[in-house]
């Protein structure tokens, strides 16, 4: 059991977890907040663009009558499509997506502000005076003419 335990710990504790878990947690709040954008901003607002509609009460009644509310129509035990409520939550995916993406891109420019630019890199290649190709740095002979190439030590030495 202790060798259990022990196992348990060393899973638990890591770092990748506990930073997992905090993320859970954040997420679920974040959630909460984008729900609440929607819900009780955008929603209201849509709905004023759109000539009052209510989302919610946006269905489709499998039984073929009609019903004026869908609590009438749950009430009653019947079948719903409840297509409004599939546009609210479409609304919700794409806020919280739009979000997530302005947020990532901000910390992203953030850590990139902190880092110095690399310097470029030394070049792995060059071009043959003879046929133009780009042949490795340290080539002596070029592989498309095969020509004999000078090497730096060679013109070096002139």
């Amino acid at each position: 059991m202790k060798k259990f335990l022990d196992e348990f710990k060393a899973f638990a504790l890591k770092g990748n977890m506990i930073d997992l878990a905090v993320g859970m947690i954040i997420g679920s709040a974040f959630t909460s907040i984008v729900n609440s954008l929607v819900n009780d901003i955008f929603m209201p607002l849509l709905s004023l663009i759109t000539g009052k509609v209510d989302f919610t009460n946006m269905f489709i009644a499998l039984d073929g009558n009609t019903y004026a509310t869908l609590a009438e129509a749950k009430e009653l035990s019947v079948a719903t499509i409840n297509y409004g409520a599939f546009i609210t939550q479409t609304i919700n995916f794409l806020l919280m997506a739009l979000v997530v993406f302005i947020t990532v891109k901000q910390v992203n420019k953030l850590r990139s502000m902190g880092k110095k630019p690399e310097a470029p890199a030394a070049p792995t290649q060059k071009e043959c005076p003879y046929c133009r190709s780009m042949i490795p740095i340290n080539a002596v002979r070029c592989p498309h003419c095969t020509s004999l190439l000078e090497t730096s030590e060679e013109t070096e030495r002139e």
